[in-house]
Protein backbone atom coordinates (compact mmCIF):
# COMPACT_ATOMS: atom_id res chain seq x y z
CA UNK A 1 0.00 0.00 0.00
CA UNK A 2 1.69 3.23 -1.13
CA UNK A 3 -0.77 5.53 0.68
CA UNK A 4 0.22 5.59 4.35
CA UNK A 5 -2.31 5.50 7.19
CA UNK A 6 -1.77 5.50 10.96
CA UNK A 7 -3.48 8.89 11.38
CA UNK A 8 -0.89 10.95 9.51
CA UNK A 9 -2.04 14.40 8.39
CA UNK A 10 -2.96 16.03 5.11
CA UNK A 11 -5.43 18.74 4.06
CA UNK A 12 -7.63 20.06 1.29
CA UNK A 13 -5.92 22.09 -1.40
CA UNK A 14 -8.20 25.13 -1.77
CA UNK A 15 -6.82 27.78 0.58
CA UNK A 16 -7.56 31.50 1.21
CA UNK A 17 -3.98 32.73 0.88
CA UNK A 18 -2.77 35.59 -1.28
CA UNK A 19 0.87 34.76 -0.47
CA UNK A 20 2.23 31.71 -2.33
CA UNK A 21 5.16 31.16 0.05
CA UNK A 22 2.94 31.20 3.12
CA UNK A 23 0.47 28.80 1.51
CA UNK A 24 3.25 26.39 0.58
CA UNK A 25 4.66 26.56 4.10
CA UNK A 26 1.27 25.55 5.49
CA UNK A 27 0.88 22.70 3.01
CA UNK A 28 4.42 21.45 3.68
CA UNK A 29 3.76 21.38 7.43
CA UNK A 30 1.48 18.38 6.97
CA UNK A 31 2.81 14.80 7.01
CA UNK A 32 1.51 14.44 3.44
CA UNK A 33 1.92 17.78 1.68
CA UNK A 34 0.08 18.94 -1.43
CA UNK A 35 0.21 21.87 -3.81
CA UNK A 36 -2.28 24.59 -2.76
CA UNK A 37 -4.98 26.05 -4.99
CA UNK A 38 -5.28 29.80 -4.35
CA UNK A 39 -8.23 31.34 -6.22
CA UNK A 40 -7.99 34.59 -4.23
CA UNK A 41 -4.38 34.99 -5.35
CA UNK A 42 -5.41 34.49 -9.00
CA UNK A 43 -8.47 33.21 -10.86
CA UNK A 44 -6.10 30.96 -12.80
CA UNK A 45 -5.52 29.14 -9.49
CA UNK A 46 -9.23 28.28 -9.20
CA UNK A 47 -9.78 24.50 -9.34
CA UNK A 48 -12.33 24.69 -12.15
CA UNK A 49 -10.21 27.03 -14.25
CA UNK A 50 -7.15 24.82 -13.81
CA UNK A 51 -9.11 21.77 -14.97
CA UNK A 52 -10.37 23.68 -18.01
CA UNK A 53 -6.99 24.33 -19.62
CA UNK A 54 -6.98 23.17 -23.27
CA UNK A 55 -10.55 21.82 -22.96
CA UNK A 56 -12.24 22.63 -26.29
CA UNK A 57 -15.12 25.07 -26.13
CA UNK A 58 -14.07 26.73 -22.88
CA UNK A 59 -14.40 30.48 -22.40
CA UNK A 60 -12.39 31.93 -19.49
CA UNK A 61 -12.59 35.60 -18.53
CA UNK A 62 -9.90 36.21 -15.93
CA UNK A 63 -10.91 39.82 -15.26
CA UNK A 64 -14.58 38.99 -14.68
CA UNK A 65 -13.71 35.63 -13.07
CA UNK A 66 -16.13 33.66 -15.24
CA UNK A 67 -15.89 30.22 -16.83
CA UNK A 68 -18.34 29.07 -19.50
CA UNK A 69 -18.65 26.88 -22.58
CA UNK A 70 -19.65 27.24 -26.21
CA UNK A 71 -20.78 24.20 -28.20
CA UNK A 72 -19.83 25.86 -31.47
CA UNK A 73 -16.35 26.56 -30.11
CA UNK A 74 -16.13 22.96 -28.88
CA UNK A 75 -16.79 21.59 -32.36
CA UNK A 76 -14.27 24.00 -33.85
CA UNK A 77 -11.52 23.06 -31.38
CA UNK A 78 -12.19 19.34 -30.88
CA UNK A 79 -9.99 18.12 -33.74
CA UNK A 80 -7.09 20.26 -32.53
CA UNK A 81 -7.44 18.84 -29.01
CA UNK A 82 -7.56 15.27 -30.29
CA UNK A 83 -4.36 15.84 -32.25
CA UNK A 84 -2.53 16.39 -28.93
CA UNK A 85 -3.90 13.33 -27.11
CA UNK A 86 -0.52 11.58 -27.03
CA UNK A 87 1.34 14.62 -25.67
CA UNK A 88 1.71 14.51 -21.89
CA UNK A 89 2.67 18.17 -21.61
CA UNK A 90 -0.61 19.20 -23.24
CA UNK A 91 -2.55 17.74 -20.30
CA UNK A 92 -0.37 19.07 -17.50
CA UNK A 93 -1.13 22.33 -15.70
CA UNK A 94 0.94 25.10 -17.26
CA UNK A 95 2.75 27.81 -15.26
CA UNK A 96 0.10 30.29 -16.41
CA UNK A 97 -2.66 28.21 -14.83
CA UNK A 98 -0.77 27.52 -11.62
CA UNK A 99 2.31 29.26 -10.32
CA UNK A 100 1.88 27.27 -7.10
CA UNK A 101 1.91 23.84 -8.76
CA UNK A 102 5.19 24.58 -10.51
CA UNK A 103 6.74 25.94 -7.32
CA UNK A 104 5.74 22.65 -5.65
CA UNK A 105 7.38 20.64 -8.44
CA UNK A 106 10.69 22.45 -7.80
CA UNK A 107 10.88 21.22 -4.19
CA UNK A 108 12.68 18.19 -2.79
CA UNK A 109 9.73 16.14 -1.51
CA UNK A 110 11.45 12.76 -1.32
CA UNK A 111 11.60 12.73 2.48
CA UNK A 112 7.84 12.79 3.06
CA UNK A 113 5.89 9.54 3.54
CA UNK A 114 3.77 10.59 0.53
CA UNK A 115 2.70 13.68 -1.42
CA UNK A 116 -0.58 14.51 -3.10
CA UNK A 117 -2.02 16.32 -6.07
CA UNK A 118 -5.56 17.01 -7.17
CA UNK A 119 -7.78 17.94 -10.09
CA UNK A 120 -11.44 18.78 -10.36
CA UNK A 121 -13.42 15.70 -11.36
CA UNK A 122 -15.64 15.36 -14.43
CA UNK A 123 -18.96 15.22 -12.55
CA UNK A 124 -18.39 18.47 -10.67
CA UNK A 125 -16.76 20.16 -13.65
CA UNK A 126 -19.62 19.07 -15.89
CA UNK A 127 -22.25 20.31 -13.44
CA UNK A 128 -20.64 23.69 -12.90
CA UNK A 129 -19.54 24.59 -16.42
CA UNK A 130 -22.57 25.61 -18.49
CA UNK A 131 -23.09 26.10 -22.20
CA UNK A 132 -24.60 28.95 -24.19
CA UNK A 133 -28.08 27.82 -23.14
CA UNK A 134 -27.11 27.77 -19.43
CA UNK A 135 -27.21 23.96 -19.41
CA UNK A 136 -24.49 21.95 -17.62
CA UNK A 137 -22.19 20.29 -20.13
CA UNK A 138 -22.48 17.06 -18.16
CA UNK A 139 -25.92 16.59 -19.73
CA UNK A 140 -24.50 16.79 -23.26
CA UNK A 141 -24.06 13.26 -24.65
CA UNK A 142 -21.45 14.49 -27.13
CA UNK A 143 -19.32 16.39 -24.63
CA UNK A 144 -19.53 14.06 -21.62
CA UNK A 145 -17.58 11.05 -23.03
CA UNK A 146 -14.80 13.38 -24.14
CA UNK A 147 -14.83 15.10 -20.75
CA UNK A 148 -14.27 11.79 -18.93
CA UNK A 149 -11.27 10.84 -21.06
CA UNK A 150 -9.81 14.36 -21.04
CA UNK A 151 -9.87 14.66 -17.25
CA UNK A 152 -8.47 11.14 -16.82
CA UNK A 153 -5.48 12.08 -18.97
CA UNK A 154 -4.93 15.25 -16.94
CA UNK A 155 -4.94 13.31 -13.68
CA UNK A 156 -2.54 10.66 -15.01
CA UNK A 157 -0.04 13.23 -16.24
CA UNK A 158 -0.02 15.09 -12.93
CA UNK A 159 0.33 11.85 -10.96
CA UNK A 160 3.27 10.82 -13.13
CA UNK A 161 5.05 14.11 -12.44
CA UNK A 162 4.43 13.86 -8.71
CA UNK A 163 5.74 10.28 -8.61
CA UNK A 164 9.04 11.59 -9.93
CA UNK A 165 9.29 13.59 -6.69
CA UNK A 166 7.96 10.93 -4.31
CA UNK A 167 7.23 7.32 -5.18
CA UNK A 168 4.17 7.34 -2.87
CA UNK A 169 2.40 10.21 -4.61
CA UNK A 170 -1.35 9.92 -5.09
CA UNK A 171 -4.22 11.99 -6.46
CA UNK A 172 -7.53 13.36 -5.23
CA UNK A 173 -10.31 13.75 -7.74
CA UNK A 174 -12.26 16.64 -6.22
CA UNK A 175 -15.95 15.83 -6.66
CA UNK A 176 -18.24 18.08 -4.58
CA UNK A 177 -20.87 17.64 -7.29
CA UNK A 178 -21.39 13.96 -6.50
CA UNK A 179 -23.95 14.81 -3.83
CA UNK A 180 -26.07 16.48 -6.53
CA UNK A 181 -26.51 13.16 -8.34
CA UNK A 182 -29.10 12.13 -5.81
CA UNK A 183 -31.15 15.29 -6.08
CA UNK A 184 -34.38 15.18 -8.08
CA UNK A 185 -33.13 18.30 -9.83
CA UNK A 186 -29.90 16.77 -11.05
CA UNK A 187 -31.05 15.71 -14.52
CA UNK A 188 -28.39 13.00 -14.54
CA UNK A 189 -29.24 9.68 -12.94
CA UNK A 190 -27.11 7.80 -10.45
CA UNK A 191 -27.21 4.82 -12.80
CA UNK A 192 -25.69 6.87 -15.62
CA UNK A 193 -23.19 8.31 -13.15
CA UNK A 194 -22.14 4.86 -11.99
CA UNK A 195 -21.39 3.75 -15.55
CA UNK A 196 -19.48 6.95 -16.24
CA UNK A 197 -17.53 6.92 -12.98
CA UNK A 198 -16.55 3.27 -13.38
CA UNK A 199 -15.35 4.08 -16.88
CA UNK A 200 -13.53 7.18 -15.63
CA UNK A 201 -11.66 5.37 -12.84
CA UNK A 202 -10.70 2.56 -15.18
CA UNK A 203 -8.74 5.19 -17.13
CA UNK A 204 -6.90 6.60 -14.10
CA UNK A 205 -3.62 5.27 -12.76
CA UNK A 206 -3.30 4.28 -9.10
CA UNK A 207 -3.27 5.43 -6.38
CA UNK A 208 -6.49 7.35 -6.98
CA UNK A 209 -9.29 8.62 -4.84
CA UNK A 210 -12.06 11.13 -4.29
CA UNK A 211 -12.32 14.12 -2.01
CA UNK A 212 -15.65 15.76 -1.28
CA UNK A 213 -17.12 17.76 1.57
CA UNK A 214 -20.78 16.96 0.92
CA UNK A 215 -23.10 14.08 1.73
CA UNK A 216 -23.63 11.77 -1.27
CA UNK A 217 -24.95 8.22 -1.33
CA UNK A 218 -22.07 6.60 0.54
CA UNK A 219 -22.89 3.12 -0.72
CA UNK A 220 -22.46 4.46 -4.26
CA UNK A 221 -19.18 6.18 -3.48
CA UNK A 222 -17.62 3.42 -1.37
CA UNK A 223 -18.48 0.95 -4.12
CA UNK A 224 -16.28 2.72 -6.67
CA UNK A 225 -12.78 1.32 -7.29
CA UNK A 226 -10.99 3.91 -5.13
CA UNK A 227 -7.78 3.73 -3.14
CA UNK A 228 -8.60 6.67 -0.87
CA UNK A 229 -11.70 8.62 0.16
CA UNK A 230 -11.49 12.03 1.86
CA UNK A 231 -14.63 13.37 3.54
CA UNK A 232 -16.05 15.84 6.06
CA UNK A 233 -16.85 13.70 9.10
CA UNK A 234 -17.22 16.78 11.31
CA UNK A 235 -20.53 17.42 9.53
CA UNK A 236 -21.39 14.00 8.11
CA UNK A 237 -19.81 11.56 10.55
CA UNK A 238 -23.04 10.26 12.06
CA UNK A 239 -24.52 9.61 8.62
CA UNK A 240 -21.31 8.10 7.26
CA UNK A 241 -20.94 5.70 10.19
CA UNK A 242 -24.33 4.18 9.32
CA UNK A 243 -22.73 2.60 6.23
CA UNK A 244 -20.70 0.02 8.16
CA UNK A 245 -20.85 -2.84 5.62
CA UNK A 246 -19.75 -0.62 2.72
CA UNK A 247 -16.98 0.94 4.81
CA UNK A 248 -15.75 -2.50 5.84
CA UNK A 249 -15.63 -3.71 2.23
CA UNK A 250 -13.79 -0.55 1.21
CA UNK A 251 -11.16 -1.04 3.92
CA UNK A 252 -10.81 -4.78 3.32
CA UNK A 253 -9.86 -4.22 -0.30
CA UNK A 254 -7.13 -1.79 0.77
CA UNK A 255 -8.93 1.56 0.88
CA UNK A 256 -7.76 4.48 3.02
CA UNK A 257 -10.15 6.94 4.72
CA UNK A 258 -9.27 10.58 5.38
CA UNK A 259 -11.22 11.80 8.42
CA UNK A 260 -11.94 15.51 7.92
CA UNK A 261 -12.59 16.42 11.54
CA UNK A 262 -11.34 19.98 12.19
CA UNK A 263 -13.62 22.77 10.93
CA UNK A 264 -11.93 25.61 9.09
CA UNK A 265 -14.90 27.99 9.14
CA UNK A 266 -14.50 30.61 11.86
CA UNK A 267 -17.69 30.03 13.91
CA UNK A 268 -17.62 26.21 14.25
CA UNK A 269 -13.86 26.28 14.79
CA UNK A 270 -14.25 28.65 17.75
CA UNK A 271 -16.83 26.32 19.33
CA UNK A 272 -14.52 23.29 19.37
CA UNK A 273 -11.31 22.25 21.06
CA UNK A 274 -8.85 19.39 20.66
CA UNK A 275 -10.60 17.15 23.19
CA UNK A 276 -14.05 17.67 21.68
CA UNK A 277 -12.79 16.84 18.19
CA UNK A 278 -10.91 13.76 19.37
CA UNK A 279 -14.00 12.55 21.21
CA UNK A 280 -16.15 13.09 18.13
CA UNK A 281 -13.79 10.93 16.07
CA UNK A 282 -13.57 8.22 18.70
CA UNK A 283 -17.36 8.06 18.94
CA UNK A 284 -17.56 7.40 15.19
CA UNK A 285 -14.88 4.74 15.43
CA UNK A 286 -16.73 3.16 18.35
CA UNK A 287 -19.90 2.93 16.27
CA UNK A 288 -17.96 1.27 13.47
CA UNK A 289 -16.32 -1.06 15.95
CA UNK A 290 -19.75 -2.28 17.02
CA UNK A 291 -20.42 -3.02 13.35
CA UNK A 292 -17.44 -5.34 13.12
CA UNK A 293 -14.69 -2.96 11.97
CA UNK A 294 -11.59 -3.52 14.10
CA UNK A 295 -10.29 -0.17 15.37
CA UNK A 296 -6.61 -1.06 15.01
CA UNK A 297 -7.19 -2.12 11.41
CA UNK A 298 -9.27 1.00 10.73
CA UNK A 299 -6.60 3.36 12.05
CA UNK A 300 -3.92 1.65 10.00
CA UNK A 301 -5.92 2.80 6.99
CA UNK A 302 -6.79 6.30 8.20
CA UNK A 303 -5.49 9.85 7.81
CA UNK A 304 -6.56 13.05 9.60
CA UNK A 305 -7.40 16.34 7.88
CA UNK A 306 -9.44 19.53 8.19
CA UNK A 307 -13.15 19.05 7.55
CA UNK A 308 -13.45 21.37 4.56
CA UNK A 309 -11.80 24.09 2.55
CA UNK A 310 -12.68 27.67 3.45
CA UNK A 311 -12.26 30.91 1.51
CA UNK A 312 -14.69 33.21 3.34
CA UNK A 313 -13.50 33.67 6.92
CA UNK A 314 -13.41 37.26 8.20
CA UNK A 315 -9.83 36.71 9.38
CA UNK A 316 -8.61 35.45 6.01
CA UNK A 317 -6.17 32.58 6.41
CA UNK A 318 -5.73 32.83 10.21
CA UNK A 319 -8.45 30.34 11.21
CA UNK A 320 -7.29 27.95 8.49
CA UNK A 321 -3.75 28.07 9.89
CA UNK A 322 -5.11 27.45 13.39
CA UNK A 323 -7.13 24.52 12.06
CA UNK A 324 -4.03 23.02 10.45
CA UNK A 325 -2.25 23.21 13.80
CA UNK A 326 -5.21 21.54 15.53
CA UNK A 327 -5.18 18.76 12.91
CA UNK A 328 -1.53 18.10 13.70
CA UNK A 329 -2.16 18.07 17.45
CA UNK A 330 -5.21 15.79 17.15
CA UNK A 331 -3.08 13.44 15.07
CA UNK A 332 -0.20 13.54 17.56
CA UNK A 333 -2.39 12.80 20.56
CA UNK A 334 -4.36 10.04 18.87
CA UNK A 335 -1.21 8.39 17.54
CA UNK A 336 0.21 8.46 21.05
CA UNK A 337 -3.01 7.09 22.54
CA UNK A 338 -3.24 4.22 20.04
CA UNK A 339 0.54 3.54 19.97
CA UNK A 340 0.91 4.28 16.26
CA UNK A 341 4.32 4.87 14.73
Amino acid sequence: MTIPGNLLTTAMAVMPYKDVDRALDAALSMDIPFWPQLPIFSYYEDMYVQASEHFPGILVNIERRTLSFSMDKFMEELEEALSHFDEAEYFDISPTYSVVYHRFLELDLSGYPAIRGQLEGPISFGFNVKDQDDKPILFNDTVRPFLLEFMAKRINVQLSRLKELNKNAFMYVDEPGLQLLFSAMAGYSDRAALVDMERFFSLIDRPRGIHLCGNPDWDFLLGLDLDILSLDVYTNGEIFSAYGPSIKRFLNRGGVLVWGIVPTNFEPFEKENIDSLMNRLKQIWSVLGKKGIDTEFLLSRSLISPATCCLVNPDGEKTVEKAFNVVKEVSRRLREEYNLT
